[in-house]
């Protein structure tokens, strides 16, 4: 897999200064933690499921989530299962068709309830290989360590590595008066598991839920306060830079159909004023993605990386975003170069700022490591330009 794979390499080489690094499904935990990207949520009911894996993959999804939880009803869980496991099937048909199971993507099953990790993996059989977790949903101190023993005891009885992506969306993690003993059981408990526990993913959606809100597709998770403040707790609990932390993914983007405005779009013209990008513009503007887009740079400002994704149509922005800049680049080596490991203060490269390499040196180490995945942009490359071969790859 690389991300941006989907598209021509000779496209590639005319907007990268360094190239998106291939991995796979057996690459290092840190490695696949950032690599994740744009994670597409798919129902586990959908009969060609299997093929739409396939399609998503070939228009640059490197990682999705197989859903037998909210996204289908209650009486369809068990069709949903038996589907997932003939759709696995005829995945592993598939690859060995091609000769390779690495046009794969990363794979995982969202469940809800510990029993059906271990009854999945058993069924499954030698297509377990395809599999790379589970997303354990409305993850707390208690539900959490059965999801996690049972992910221990599928993945001995497989010789499997599997990963979990904990879900953290339960009503004790948003009431004010429960959450700071709730953050510390959750850390207590993914602690333990350390090795195993990818990324957490934030459930929004749940949160909102919790008081009948709904934010529109003008407003941002930021722009509720509700959920601002419960990201930013997360964060401080779970996400440090000290090697406690863990990667925390974005929170969904709801939106993907053309509804009626009440605020200006928030997406600046000078950017696409080139060439066709104003048409770029325009039809990021109507499928509502000016808002995803500003969440994407608050989501990296607030310290997460990647996103939950719901729409095929949100992946690309979300990669765009997540490749680094020239500038971005330059300030991390400077910064980490080693006859810098005593400190102090430089002016950048780029002459526009102050890196300060005790201060800044946390960063630099996450900036660099974003860069080997996603790949850093020539110097006259900007996410316009990413769009827009995304989008056409």
């Amino acid at each position: 897999m690389r991300h941006f794979g989907h598209i021509p390499a000779a496209a590639r080489a005319g907007l990268f200064h360094r190239q998106p690094a291939e991995f796979t499904a057996d690459s290092p935990a840190g490695t696949l933690a950032v690599a994740l990207g744009a994670t597409l949520y798919s129902p586990a009911t959908r009969p060609r499921l299997a093929d739409d894996v396939r399609k998503q993959t070939a228009r640059g999804v490197v990682s999705m989530v197989l859903c037998l939880e909210d996204s289908i009803a209650d009486a369809d869980v068990e069709a949903a299962e038996a589907n997932l496991v003939h759709q696995f099937a005829e995945l592993a048909r598939s690859a060995a068709a091609h000769g390779a199971d690495a046009d794969v993507p990363l794979l995982f099953i969202r469940v809800r309830e510990p029993h059906q990790i271990t009854d999945l993996v058993t069924r499954l059989g030698d297509t377990v290989r395809l599999l790379s977790g589970f997303v354990l949903p409305k993850f707390t101190e208690t539900r959490g360590r059965a999801f996690l023993e049972a992910l221990t005891t599928a993945e001995r009885s497989s010789g499997r590595r599997l990963f979990a992506m904990p879900v953290l969306e339960s009503p004790e993690l948003l009431h004010l008066e429960t959450r700071a003993e709730t953050l510390a059981g959750i850390a207590t408990t993914v602690d333990k598991y350390r090795d195993r526990v990818l990324a957490l993913r934030l459930g929004v959606t749940d949160f909102c839920s919790a008081y009948g809100l709904r934010r529109s597709p003008d407003m941002t998770a930021y722009d509720v306060q509700l959920v601002a403040h419960v990201i930013a707790d997360v964060v401080n609990v779970l996400g440090r830079s000290d090697g406690t932390g863990f990667t925390i993914t974005g929170p969904v983007w709801e939106y993907f159909r053309l509804g009626e405005r009440m605020f200006k779009p928030q997406l600046r013209r000078s950017p696409f004023l080139e060439g066709s990008a104003e048409d770029l513009r325009t039809a990021l503007i109507e499928h509502d993605l000016d808002g995803l887009l500003r969440e994407i740079e608050l989501d990296r400002a607030n310290g997460l990386l990647g996103k939950t994704c719901i729409h095929p149509t949100h992946v690309v922005p979300v990669h765009a975003l997540s490749v680094v800049s020239h500038e971005e680049y330059s300030d991390a080596q400077d910064i980490l170069r080693p006859e810098r490991g005593g400190g102090g203060v430089m002016r950048s490269a780029y002459t526009n700022k102050m890196n300060e390499v005790k201060p800044h040196r946390a960063w630099a180490e996450r900036t660099l490591m974003r860069a080997e995945v996603f790949g850093v942009a020539k110097e006259d490359v900007g996410f316009v330009d990413l769009l827009t071969a995304g989008l056409a790859g």
